[in-house]
């Protein structure tokens, strides 16, 4: 039997245009919104269309000791060419935290598959 955690890809997003590109601070505050940005092509534009998209981006905030991420977003993208209308793989959210952890988005593409990335995040 496969797991889903074996299908998911990585890699450098600055030459890989199908990973998640996480953009957060690295030190907040508890307490304080923290305002994320998560993009697909960043350095190399994905080229969404109705052949060949990016169908969702999700995130999630998995917090040091906890053993399961909480999902602070689920995002579909919807137009990939109808009446020349073109969705664009870019999200942002706000969030509070209480405790450091780990910023993971995974992306799904119609033609190549699963992929993700993470970061971290130091909450003071």
């Amino acid at each position: 039997m496969k797991s889903i955690g074996s299908l998911y890809q990585s890699g450098d997003w600055k030459g890989e245009k199908h990973v998640p590109v996480i953009h957060a601070p690295e030190n907040v505050k508890a307490g304080e919104d923290i305002e994320i940005k998560v993009l697909v092509g960043e350095e190399i534009p994905h080229p969404n269309t109705l052949e060949h998209y990016i169908a969702w981006i999700k995130v999630y905030f998995l917090q040091d000791g906890n053993k399961f991420p909480v999902e602070i977003g689920s995002y579909t993208f919807q137009a990939h060419g109808e009446s020349e209308i073109y969705t664009q793989p870019f999200v942002s959210a706000k969030f509070k935290a209480s405790k450091s952890g780990t910023i993971i988005a995974t992306s799904y593409c119609n033609i190549h598959g699963l992929w993700e990335n993470s970061v971290e995040l130091k909450v003071e």
